[in-house]
């Protein structure tokens, strides 16, 4: 049996995905503190020791969440803004795109989008530095779409980037949420066509049919 010590980049990289997927779906489903060390290995199918051969503590493994589900969240949303922009797209385009890729990582991680929004509005907790942090890095990404489609002149030069990069992070947030919750039966197409509109008309100024 190979030994934590000589375990492969990509097999550890594997273990911490599993143990990202196990904590998050466990922590968001009956709280932090509710959550032990053993139900994570359990959920994983890992071992005990391996948790902490990982992480150092169950606080440092929930920080880690926080900073691994977010840089998904990030990447997603920097790859759909450039895919955009690499078929010549508008700045309203790549923020189109970027509610899409939001929904669909929604849709792919319900659990850890739960826990996110859940933990946004707690305080005194030892990660709220942390979550900050990777809060600014998911909208930061949408307030450079936003500064480059001011300065080119697409969009009102009237617009509160930092304000509104956060209220389109936040309406794809509370949006998709909802729809997990309250309207399962909608389709994710169905959802993201009902943002576009709002989005084209409110950010973009303008009519316009797809």
């Amino acid at each position: 049996m190979t030994s934590a010590r000589t375990t492969s980049p990509r097999s550890r990289s594997a273990t911490r995905d599993k143990l990202f997927q196990a904590a998050v779906t466990l922590i968001a489903e009956q709280g932090f503190s509710s959550t032990t060390v053993e139900e994570i290995a359990e959920r994983a199918g890992v071992a005990k020791g391996t948790v902490y051969y990982n992480f150092a503590s169950k606080t440092e493994l929930f920080e880690e969440l926080l900073r691994h589900g977010v840089a998904l969240l990030t990447a997603d949303l920097r790859k759909a803004a450039d895919e955009t922009a690499g078929r010549g797209g508008s700045r309203v385009d790549a923020l189109d795109a970027m509610v899409r890729a939001g929904l669909l990582f929604i849709d792919r991680y319900p659990a850890f989008t739960q826990l996110y929004v859940a933990e946004l509005w707690r305080t005194g907790r030892a990660w709220n530095e942390t979550l900050l942090m990777v809060r600014q890095e998911a909208v930061a990404v949408v307030e450079d779409v936003l500064r480059a489609g001011v300065a080119e002149g697409e969009l009102s030069e009237e617009i509160d980037i930092q304000l509104t990069a956060a209220a389109l992070v936040g309406m794809v947030l509370v949006a998709a949420l909802d729809w997990k919750a309250f309207q399962p039966e909608r389709s994710l197409e169905d959802v993201h066509g009902a943002l576009s509109l709002l989005l084209q008309g409110r950010v973009g100024g303008r009519d316009r049919t797809r």
